[in-house]
């Protein structure tokens, strides 16, 4: 399918650099353009010694015509890129990284997939972590930052792949299939890329393309949403749920229980808040239908602290404890964020405009004693926190408005960095304004150990 082929990679970074490699060796002819210059410069030379052209820093408009076979786009890419217009208009393929790497799998690897609006990295990584207790070979990809295309050459008959798709993957997928799939929830994120809700919805419903009845679905009995767009799907239903005791994995005050036996105490799960454990029955449900045992489950939970920039502890300074949450670029995350704290809060929130209101977050804001507001929202947020007679401060940047939480703050106060925005305005990725956040607050515990 990807062999002789005239492939073009619109957009490099990992994904685009991965999927050059591996279709180098399929005798393509392939050229990879994308608008920004700052790129891996030994990952460009090693694509030039392939044979590979590479043009960056500007999309020229003579640089693709109807001779192409595919393009592979970078999910971040919309479709109204005028390369993807053109493709439309003279019928040349356009797919993803993810889409292109998945025709490379063996027939008997084992595929789960997991999306949802919220929980997919802690639900995917808790998956991976409890098969690799089990011994199981196992290889974590996708939109958690490792490009299926880098691992083709790695994966064997048998394996187990475990991969978060993103709404952005899905958009651009039509044979991808897992075996088993899991949708954390739903609630309206991503917009201003797939245009209204209703588009979201139906793409996320992508997850179950072509599932038989011998392939899972796990769902969330608690979502509305979740359970609409799955009605007509033909997997194997398997429900979870927080609140509901007729489900299949259920909570209660005490444990979590899957077919009504007893997996884990709450009091031995490292992590906390309701969320976390709709991740955690998420995980149990698929380690369960693998035949994995509750001791190699309990192993993993017992140790597992989060994921970095999810609800990530970063330290404690004279008594106030530091939450990077820099994962939370939609308001819901920064309601599951805010829900998980019985402590005075300052909140730092702020970053790209997407269009979006802040109102969503007011029920949430009982234990918020100010706002620290940054970026590109943070006039939004000022009018959003006069509103509501909510203390709040406008700073420029994020290294204001930590030294300003840490100036106002008392000993037991949770300084929370949960954004409720994309990072783009000032950072490239949310890792970024999250990795600035913990060096910030290092910075403040040297200053404080030097007093």
């Amino acid at each position: 399918m990807f062999e002789n082929k005239k492939i073009f990679i619109l957009g490099m970074a990992r994904s685009g650099y991965e999927a050059a490699k591996l279709l180098s060796k399929y005798h393509n002819k392939i050229l990879v353009n994308d608008g920004d210059t700052k790129q891996d410069e030994s990952h460009v030379e090693e694509l030039k010694k392939l044979g590979v052209s590479v043009v960056l820093g500007e999309h020229p408009d003579d640089i693709l015509d109807e001779s192409y076979d595919y393009i592979i786009k970078n999910p971040g890419i919309k479709d109204t890129h005028k390369y993807i217009e053109f493709a439309k208009k003279h019928n040349i393929k356009v797919i993803n990284e993810m889409e292109m790497a998945y025709h490379f799998l063996k027939s008997d690897v084992h595929l789960i997939g997991i999306t949802g609006t919220n929980g997919k990295t802690t639900t995917t990584t808790l998956i991976y972590e409890i098969l690799k207790k089990a011994s199981k070979r196992v290889h974590l990809v996708g939109n958690i930052g490792f490009p299926f295309s880098g691992f083709i050459d790695k994966i064997q008959s048998g394996d187990y792949i475990v991969t978060e798709v993103s709404i952005q993957q899905l958009l651009n997928l039509d044979d991808f299939k897992t075996n088993i799939s899991v949708l954390t929830n739903l609630s309206e994120a991503h917009i201003d890329h797939v245009g209204s809700y209703e588009n979201y919805l139906k793409n996320k419903k992508k997850i179950f393309n072509h599932h038989t009845s011998k392939d899972i679905a796990v769902i969330n009995a608690d979502n509305k949403d979740s359970l609409e767009i799955t009605k007509n799907i033909n997997s194997n239903k398997i429900y979870f749920s927080s609140t509901k005791n007729n489900t299949n994995a259920r909570l209660d005050d005490k444990a979590i229980y899957y077919n009504d036996e007893k997996i884990i105490d709450l009091k031995d799960i490292k992590l906390v808040g309701r969320h976390n454990y709709e991740n955690i029955m998420c995980a149990i449900i698929v380690a369960k239908e693998l035949g994995i045992s509750n001791t190699q489950i309990n192993e993993v939970l017992n140790n597992f602290t989060g994921v970095e920039h999810r609800l990530e502890f970063v330290k404690r300074i004279k008594g106030i404890d530091f939450y990077n949450d820099s994962k939370a670029t939609n308001n819901k995350s920064t309601e599951i964020a805010l829900a998980s704290f019985n402590s005075p809060i300052i909140l730092l929130l702020g970053g790209l405009d997407r269009g979006q209101s802040f109102e969503e977050l007011y029920d949430y804001m009982k234990n918020v004693k100010s706002i620290i507001a940054f970026g590109q929202t943070k006039d939004k947020i000022k009018e959003f926190a006069i509103k509501h007679n909510i203390d709040c401060t406008v700073v420029e940047n994020l290294d204001e408005a930590t030294h300003l939480a840490f100036n106002i703050s008392l000993e037991k106060d949770v300084i929370l960095l949960s954004p409720a925005c994309a990072s783009w305005d000032q950072y490239k990725k949310f890792e970024d304004r999250g990795n600035e956040f913990k060096k910030i607050v290092d910075e403040i515990e040297k200053e404080n150990n030097n007093e």
